[in-house]
């Protein structure tokens, strides 16, 4: 290349291609390379500092089994997680296939008529099905509201809310047995079984939520669907979730794989994509993603959602546990766990501890004292156990499928019950009814089609994940050339370490002092990609590249607010900018105004100072990717970060690509206030075929404290904005992969990756 171009050497192609004046001096201040052993070594100590209790806290994640065959098949094999997202069909018809297994397993479990290839988390699902909602509402019928039942997990709460706000939706959070519908409310979410495990009839919630044109939405477990009526036939409009019992590790939190299903006049507003089966030129069954005039890409600032990364190795690893196990096992699992939760609640009951509501699936809230609570945990801590615990004194006991009879005989003692051998367990156990009534109960069928038949031994189903790979082109094929995001080496040493159980067997919201080997992963992260940005403060919760630019612009909104300028609300974005920056400048509650670009891509600093003037009262914010969208470093960007500052708006800039800065140019140096650094770009963390992505953000000084926080976890600045996922950190499972990529690397690994 060099030769092509007539220039003697790297370095020269620096001194040729980035401007002098916003190069670094020196070198990164980051340690010295080191051998993928060593660093092997360290992770695994990391790892081990995590202490991986049994986890009965429920809240949206439970412990689960991943079948061998699909952590060797797609997880840990390169055919599916080197592979771009699937734009291109052509090359891409095992991963749609896949997916296409996704939406429909979700629309078999869930009943609803239409679903998307994934979404992010429960809680940014259940975020945008309310924004979904209010999309759908007929004209002319206002309403600002959107009810919130006070039974919904926490961490999903508390994200609604904070999506909401900036959009000047009024979260109502309370009773829905007691609601009483208003004119003003638009839509109304509520848990299935609820956040302490009861199963609730919503029957009549949704018949009197329609005579109210208001949009009913579920955030149900799939796995209680095998055995509960489905939100489709109990009058649900909307349907949202989380595959994680599906056979994804815990992962202290991340990667999963969310959903979002819905009626089918509803499939032109749904958020995310949407995996439709077509014909190609020869009349031949194909697959390809459908209805993509929806997406951010085209419809910039009038795009339904900034949904760029969706997490599509998650859900193509949960289709194939539907897949291995069926219909048949699926119902089987659940209804294991569920009598094992009837037996466990009945001998508690016997010994004094009576369970709260009801009925329940597979989670128990008890009636305790705080006294009384506190030496069950501490019991439950002396023999590896973590439940719930509430404020009140009450405790939650989760269950899921590791969940054995040894499990249920330790519970008793911990609580003080009567013993019981296992066998006699087990014995009680084949006798146990189900708590919930016969109302409750499902009828209808499920995961009807041959491929959830077809593939259940474990030859066929390897067979079966064999022939879609080949239909697709990963990096263990050939190099992909497409632009948009650069592929780096997924080296197998920096990959290895997600699967370490002391990574990948954390609860998120396991006590603090469990995570000790997350917390120091964490430090380091945040240290090298300050050191790297230049910036004073990084938060790691973001999950995707877009949901840093939504982060990113929260954190100055937040900062605008806290100065008492809350009319500063105009985002100035260039022309040539990526179709995410727009729609999640609208997220975040602002008002796009274009900047003209030129011929060759470059910002127009003309016209930036004409409108920058322009709006100088209500100047936000610029977005700016750096270098351009058109691969050009341009030369004016101290300049163009200074014409904002003066006008009293901060400067955003997008990292998408930061793979021509690292170790050459500080974007905090260039003028920036805020940037978010894409980890599956920039860091190695893979595509996986279009998810699962990570994108902190780092923030100047006078940003830090309005870093994202968590109600369940403390985490970012004291004046925070809400969570942007349902976890504390986001992804962090995948964060053992930027880290050992930059500890292999070296500054001047770094350095010589970006020249």
């Amino acid at each position: 290349m060099l030769d092509v171009l007539g220039i003697e050497s790297l370095d020269a192609l620096i001194d040729r291609t980035v401007p002098g004046s916003i190069r670094m001096e020196g070198s990164l201040n980051l340690d010295p390379p080191r051998s993928e052993q060593q660093v092997l070594v360290d992770l695994k100590a990391q790892a081990e500092e995590n202490q991986v209790f049994r986890n009965f806290i429920g809240l949206g994640y439970s412990e689960c089994v991943l079948p061998a065959a699909i952590q060797r098949g797609i997880l840990e094999n390169p055919g599916w997680y080197t592979a771009y997202t699937p734009y291109q069909p052509e090359i891409s018809q095992g991963r749609l296939e896949a997916l296409l297994n996704f939406q429909t397993m979700v629309q078999d479990l869930t009943a609803m008529e239409v679903s998307n290839a994934s979404m992010l988390d429960e809680g940014t699902a259940a975020a945008e099905a309310m924004t979904l909602c209010r999309r759908v509402r007929k004209r002319g019928l206002g309403g600002n509201v959107f009810f919130v039942s006070e039974k919904c997990h926490p961490q999903t709460i508390e994200v609604v809310k904070a999506r909401a706000e900036p959009l000047g939706i009024e979260v109502q959070v309370g009773n829905h047995l007691s609601l009483s519908f208003h004119r003003e409310i638009f839509g109304a979410l509520v848990q299935y079984p609820d956040t302490d495990g009861s199963i609730h009839d919503y029957g009549a919630f949704c018949d009197q939520a329609h005579e109210h044109a208001v949009q009913v939405v579920v955030a149900a477990d799939l796995l209680a669907l095998t055995v509960l009526r489905a939100p489709g036939e109990f009058g649900a409009d909307i349907a949202v979730g989380t595959t994680q019992r599906f056979g994804i590790p815990l992962g202290y939190g991340g990667p999963h794989a969310g959903y979002l299903a819905a009626r089918e006049g509803y499939k032109r507003q749904i958020p995310g994509r949407l995996v439709g089966l077509s014909q190609d030129a020869d009349g031949n069954p194909a697959v390809r993603l459908a209805l993509q005039t929806r997406e951010q890409h085209i419809r910039r600032d009038k795009a339904t959602s900034n949904i760029c990364t969706s997490q599509v190795l998650l859900a193509v690893m949960a289709s194939m546990y539907a897949v291995y196990h069926g219909p048949e096992g699926l119902k089987a699992q659940a209804w294991r766990i569920h009598h094992q939760a009837t037996l466990l609640a009945k001998l508690l009951a016997e010994g004094g501890f009576e369970p709260v509501g009801g009925p329940w699936f597979d989670t128990l809230r008890l009636r305790l004292d705080p006294a009384r609570q506190a030496g069950i945990v501490a019991r439950g801590r002396d023999r590896k156990m973590n439940f719930r615990v509430y404020d009140d004194g009450d405790l939650g006991i989760s269950l899921g499928e590791t969940t054995t009879i040894s499990d249920l005989a330790d519970l008793l003692e911990v609580f003080g019950c009567e013993s019981h051998e296992p066998s006699l367990l087990e014995e009680m156990l084949a006798e146990a009814l189900p708590a919930f009534p016969e109302r409750y109960r499902r009828k209808s069928d499920f995961l009807t089609h041959p491929v959830f038949r077809n593939f259940r031994s474990e030859t066929e189903l390897m067979r079966y994940m064999h022939r879609l790979e080949r239909k697709d082109l990963s990096l263990n094929q050939a190099m992909i050339p497409l632009g948009s995001c650069t592929m780096k080496l997924n080296a197998a040493a920096e990959m290895l370490p997600i699967t370490l159980p002391g990574f990948s067997a954390l609860h998120p919201f396991a006590p603090l002092d469990q995570a000790k080997g997350y917390a120091s992963l964490f430090r380091s992260l945040q240290s090298w990609l300050g050191e790297i940005t230049g910036f004073d403060a990084v938060s790691l919760m973001p999950n995707a590249g877009a949901q840093g630019e939504y982060a990113g612009l929260g954190v100055i909104r937040a900062y605008h607010r806290a100065q008492g300028q809350e009319g500063r609300n105009i985002c100035l974005i260039p022309s040539s900018a990526h179709g995410t920056n727009p729609a999640s400048a609208v997220m975040a509650g602002m008002t796009v105004v274009v900047v003209q670009c030129d011929d060759q891509g470059n910002i127009d600093v003309a016209d930036l100072k004409m409108k920058a003037g322009d709006h100088t009262g209500n100047l936000a914010a610029l977005m700016v990717t750096y270098p351009s969208t058109h691969g050009v470093f341009e030369e004016s960007i101290r300049e163009i970060c200074d014409v904002i500052h003066e006008h009293g708006g901060q400067v955003y800039m997008d990292g998408a690509n930061m793979n021509a800065l690292v170790g050459i140019c500080r974007v905090a140096e260039l003028g920036a206030d805020v940037c978010h650094m894409n980890l599956h770009k920039t860091f190695a963390i893979p595509h996986g075929g279009g998810g699962p992505g990570m994108g902190p953000i780092g923030v100047a000084a006078h940003l830090a404290p309005y870093l994202p926080t968590h109600p369940l976890v403390p985490t970012g600045g004291e004046q925070g904005i809400g969570p942007i996922s349902a976890a504390p950190y986001g992804s962090p499972s995948v964060l053992p992969i930027s880290y050992a990529y930059i500890a292999m690397m070296g500054p001047d690994g770094l350095a010589e990756a970006t020249r």
